[in-house]
């Protein structure tokens, strides 16, 4: 499913925040001084659900000029933008410097709503189109749709929101192959979970049980829980409003500003070499050695420009510069950022950073331009991608690379990871990587495998691995077959289930009768706890003319897991199956080795079924059979961790 970010932009009390409400039935003031003032301070957040599916986040920004920061904070997620002009006073200065902003931001679609229709006369409607026209000429809103429409009287409401899930249909998938990364844009503690940060993911997937690196500090955190607009999830995607719950750590601990991220994939520097915009209708001349703001996705920092072309930057102009930070800075290539005049603060420019660790550099060094104009074109990378995507899917090394393209090895690894943290490269396993076309190919071809056996097996849960692997990847190793598998699934275009796979939308869908039948079986299964009554006794229990309509239910069970088939006749309840995992895991941490009678007494059960579950445990590689007794095996981690005690909440 595609995620996507609209971000509402405009003059204070414009009406951006009653819009949203009327879009989606939420009020983003959540602040009391929001309520008593009436202006959106901090950053709100809604979600706009259609019936067909189709969903989206709303970021609603602060309007008023002592906000920019906040609103600054917000519209690095942006996906689309909806700018948001009251009919009774057009356009105004807010207006006219959130449009830069989200320029500089390379955001490239989006709408123009007139608010407040309700309020003026349709003539003075029709005046203030054409001077939306005016106003948006030359930049990413020319030419685009005109809204307008009242959030008191629900005119025009309807057209927008139908015309917005157009736009949400046709914008741009978002990087879920970059390691994960979310700038803080707010950490609050609640009781009973601790210290909550919130942002836009706006690269990769974050999954419970992920460490997360806290960026400039460094420390790290495991993920705890994941919500996304109020639901648990397992896993957030990129272009998903995301809270997420961090173990062990103090809401002193973090701050907005910082950014999480998987550990070691984004350094920090306090330095930048960038392309320097300034915005053609800024009223300052950008000069070397100026003092200005940095806005970076929810951080901020004081900066100095270095032009390194020229000794001072006109309004309209772009050049190469290093911007020196009094404070480290987590960002990286192709990363946009907004600069603001030091004093008065105003947006004059903004652009895009070329190298997110640099050295210092001397000012008219004509090789370092001609090294940046490269960085910015992305010329350089195109041999290095070609090489990676002919190895195909045999996930070539770092070695064989440098082999094959006579490189060495420290300057080639420099070259993959930047690739990989951009998204071109996908690295499934350490070391070893795979060209972004070859994955979208490997991709088309599962899904038509995958679409082709749902229809055939409506009622399974999915295709057996060790089957996908061998249609799919032929010949390959297993483990980069399950790497890539799994890169699939991290991408949520397949789910694993059980010891199967399937398309991630795919569900099973039983008639009434079948339905009737599942829940009777799971009942009979829960209730039996691990001592099971074989399957030809599950089928006894049912008429004659249910016998078909029983087997494939019991079939459809398996394959979805909601039964683990110990052997070919007994059966176990899932969440039964997973309470024998927790006690095994919890005795090999207390003893190294296990027998079966041990494991007979531990359980309180006959030697019948705790030796089908360690047979099925042996065949799975979970433990290891030596004589008499079982050790760990390659695949213990899939027993899950024992029960672990509460963590403390912060008070």
């Amino acid at each position: 499913m595609k995620h996507v970010i609209i971000g509402t932009a405009g003059h204070v009390d414009h009406g951006k925040t009653l819009l949203v409400k009327a879009l989606t039935g939420i009020d983003t003031d959540r602040l009391v001084e929001e309520k008593k003032r009436g202006i959106t301070i901090e950053l709100g957040f809604a979600h706009l659900d259609f019936p067909d599916g189709t969903q989206a986040g709303i970021v609603d920004v602060p309007g008023h000029e002592k906000f920019i920061k906040n609103m600054l904070a917000g519209a690095g997620g942006i996906d689309l933008a909806m700018l948001v002009v009251a009919a009774d006073e057009g356009f105004m200065p807010q207006t006219v410097e959130h449009l830069g902003i989200l320029s500089l931001l390379g955001i490239r679609d989006g709408l123009v709503v007139i608010t407040k229709c309700d309020m003026v006369e349709p003539d003075w409607v029709e005046m203030v189109k054409e001077d939306v026209k005016a106003q948006t000429e030359g930049t990413f809103l020319e030419g685009k749709p005109v809204y307008t429409v009242s959030a008191y009287t629900g005119e025009g409401i309807g057209e927008l929101r139908e015309k917005l899930r157009e736009l949400i249909r046709a914008a741009a998938e978002k990087n879920l192959r970059s390691p994960f990364r979310l700038p803080i844009d707010r950490v609050f503690s609640v009781d009973g979970f601790g210290t909550v940060v919130t942002g836009t993911l706006i690269e990769g997937a974050l999954a419970v049980g992920d460490m997360a690196e806290v960026l400039p500090t460094g420390f790290q955190a495991r993920v705890r829980n994941l919500q996304v607009h109020g639901k648990d999830v397992e896993t957030a995607f990129a272009g998903q409003r995301v809270a997420v719950n961090l173990a062990g750590t103090r809401k002193s601990d973090l701050a907005r500003g910082d950014t999480i991220a998987k550990p070691g994939t984004v350094r920090k520097s306090l330095m930048l070499d960038v392309k320097l915009q300034n915005l053609k209708n800024s009223q300052r001349t950008i000069l070397t050695g100026s003092q200005v703001h940095l806005y970076h996705g929810s951080s901020v920092r004081l900066s100095k420009v270095v032009l390194l072309d020229r000794d001072a930057l006109q309004p309209g102009e772009s050049c190469y510069a290093q911007l020196r930070m009094t404070e480290e800075l987590s960002a990286k290539c192709g990363d946009r950022f907004v600069v603001r005049f030091y004093s008065p603060l105003e947006t004059i420019g903004g652009g895009v950073v070329l190298d997110d660790c640099p050295a210092r550099h001397k000012r008219g060094d004509k090789e370092l331009l001609a090294a940046l104009a490269i960085r910015e074109s992305g010329s350089g990378d195109e041999r290095l991608i070609q090489a990676v995507a002919k190895e195909g899917a045999s996930l070539p090394s770092l070695d064989q690379l440098a082999l094959s393209l006579g490189r060495e090895k420290e300057e080639l690894a420099v070259e993959l990871g930047s690739l990989a943290a951009s998204g071109e490269l996908l690295e499934p396993l350490p070391g070893r990587y795979l060209a972004g076309s070859v994955f979208d190919k490997l991709w088309d071809a599962c899904r038509g495998l995958l679409e082709q056996y749902h229809k055939q097996n409506p009622l399974h849960g999915g295709m057996k691995a060790p089957e996908l692997r061998q249609k799919l990847m032929k010949g390959a190793e297993q483990a980069v077959s399950d790497a890539i598998l799994a890169a699939l699934a991290r991408e949520g275009k397949i789910k694993a289930v059980a010891d199967r796979y399937a398309l991630a939308d795919f569900t099973v869908h039983l008639t009434k009768k079948q339905t009737a039948i599942r829940d009777r079986i799971l009942q009979a299964y829960r209730k039996a706890g691990l001592e099971t009554p074989g399957l030809d006794d599950i089928y006894a229990m049912f008429e004659a003319k249910e016998q078909l309509d029983c087997k494939q239910v019991v079939e459809s069970l398996v394959s979805g897991g909601g039964l683990v088939m110990l052997t070919p006749q007994i059966c176990v309840h899932r969440e039964v199956y997973e309470d024998v995992c927790r006690r095994t895991a919890a005795h090999f941490q207390a003893e190294p080795e296990l027998t079966l009678a041990q494991f007979r007494d531990m359980l309180g059960t006959s030697r019948k079924y705790a030796l089908a579950v360690l047979e099925y445990y042996d065949k799975n590689k979970i433990l290891k059979k030596d004589g008499d007794i079982r050790r760990p095996g390659p695949a213990f981690s899939a027993l899950g961790e024992p029960e672990a005690p509460e963590e403390p909440a912060e008070v």
